[in-house]
Parts: C-alpha cells; structure tokens; sequence
C-alpha cells in the first residue's frame, strides 16, 4: 500500500501543532517535528514546543533530542528524519512531519547534496574562531577561499559559513563543487498542506504568544542559559532580545516589543519562503474539514 507523509507547514503561532495533532490522531500515527529550535532540550518556552499534554496525546519525534552544544544540520536531519519515517511506514500507512524551519522540510522532502566527510577537529576550531572572533572572521575566511559559496549563503547564518570553510579545509575542494541541486526521489507520497491567515490575525496570535511566554518565565530560562549565550542554537528570536536586557542595553519591555517585532518579520520570510513550493496547499487554519477532504481525496 503507498505510503504517505503529510507535511504540514506555515509561520510561527499559526495552529500547526494543534492541527498536526488531529490529523495524527485521525490517522492513528505519529509525528516528526521539522522545527529547527525545537530539538534542543535547554530550549523550551523560547521555542514554543508542545506542551506535555499534546505531547503525550500523539507520540513525537525530534522534540527535546538533541542538545544546544550538538551540532545538528538540515543534512543531519534528513538522514535521521528519513530513518526514523521509514521504520514508522512499518507498521503505519500515514505519517506527519510538522515544522516551520523551511531548510529542514525541504531537506527531507527534497534531499541535499552528499557532502564528503570533514574533519571534526577543524569544525571545533572554527566554532572555537567564531565565538572568540565573531562572525566578521568568518566570513571574510569563508569569501577568500570559495567566493562563489559566500554569495550565495545567508551570511547571517554562521552554521552555514562554517559548513563550507570546513569543507574545504578538509578537502581542498570547494562546497560549491559538491552543489547541484538535483532533486532526490523519494520511496513514499508526500502531501505538503500549509497555514495561513490575515495578517492582522496572524501578529494577534504572535503578540499573544509572546506574552504567554514572558508569563511562563522566558526570562529565568534565558537567564539560566547566560553562560552557554555564544553557542549557534541561541542565537536567535526569543533569546537575543532577553540577553540584550540581561546585558543593561535595553529594558525588559523593549526587550519584549523587539522580540514581538522580530518574530513577526520572521513569520513573514517563512511565509514567503512555504509560497515558493506550488505543490503546497493553503488553508486557513480553522478549516479542518476542508484539510481533511484534500488529504482524504489525495491518499
């Protein structure tokens, strides 16, 4: 029987977990969660993972797996994503990854490119680089030895810089060499639903969130996090704007507005970046018996 796995993505505060859960119940199987921040088990509040009630209603996968000290890519992911789905479709016909980190649903659903193998050492010295000299060292290593990499990666993304230096400290071959961008085949049907709503609504939602999560001690666990600030998994929404406060450069209510800001203009990218995938269909999300009927109809 064809199997089937069901890609439910969209912007953060959306309703993805709670719709994940219903279509995982209704077809009695379980969940792989494609959020890149969800992974790290130090990570909770700031990442807005399902609670311990959704997480006991249907069993999930890559939530609180791996550590903020781990080094865990999207190419990481696919391999152990792919393993993980193929043992599910053992004993379940469907299956529902669920995630709003884009690199990540389109490495398992598109594949990457085989990387070859690196040298350990070298990437714990370029992570030792970046945190005593800062992104700017990086980059300006990663631009000398394959500039056609460097202007085409987000030079934002420090992982993504330090993946193709060490690739080539390695090899002596350019990551670029190692890129084609062919598009992997893979063995089951993938059905690829995305959430959406008016913007208005959706900055509601975002606001709202935000609040909740001051309400239920963002701050203590970012706090409680200062010594490990300079690791990868921290740099980002939620926990930047809270060390800024804990650093004296801004108050805790800006602090807050910022992080508001900031997570709005993320959900803005992943919107346009689900957009850029055709084979993706949109739904509000309180549509569920709409959802239900194309998935029905699909399958």
């Amino acid at each position: 029987m064809q199997k089937n796995l069901i890609v439910i993505v969209g912007p953060t505060a959306i309703g993805k977990t709670a719709l994940a859960i219903k279509i995982a119940t209704k077809y009695k199987t379980e969940i792989i969660s494609a959020d890149s921040r969800q992974f790290f088990k130090e990570m909770s509040i700031g990442t807005a993972k399902p609670s311990n009630e959704e997480l006991s209603a249907v069993k999930h996968h890559f939530i609180n797996s791996h550590s903020i000290h781990d080094y865990f890519s999207n190419g990481d992911f696919e391999i152990k994503a792919l393993k993980t789905i193929e043992k599910l479709f053992e004993t379940h016909n469907t299956v529902v990854m669920v995630g709003g980190s884009g690199l990540y649903v389109d490495a398992l659903c598109n594949g990457l490119d085989i990387l070859p193998e690196i040298d350990f050492n070298i990437r714990e010295k370029l992570n030792l680089q970046l945190q005593q000299e800062g992104i700017e060292s990086i980059k300006k290593q990663l631009e000398m030895v394959d500039p056609e990499y460097f202007s085409k990666v987000d030079q934002n993304n420090p992982q993504r810089m330090i993946r193709g230096l060490e690739v080539f400290l390695s090899t002596g071959n350019k990551i670029s060499t190692y890129l084609t961008n062919t598009k992997k085949k893979r063995s089951f049907n993938i059905l690829k639903i995305a959430l959406n709503t008016e913007r208005s609504v959706l900055y509601q939602q975002i606001n709202q969130r935000v609040d909740m999560m001051m309400k239920e001690g963002l701050l203590n666990e970012v706090k409680n996090l200062s010594a490990h600030r300079n690791t990868y998994a921290l740099k980002t929404v939620g926990y930047s704007e809270i060390f800024e406060h804990l650093d004296g450069n801004i108050s805790l209510e800006t602090a807050v507005e910022n992080i508001k800001q900031n997570t709005r203009r993320f959900a803005k990218r992943q919107i346009t970046w689900f957009k850029k995938d055709l084979q993706t269909k949109w739904f509000e999300p309180t549509h569920y018996d709409e959802i239900i009927a194309y998935l029905e109809a699909k399958i």
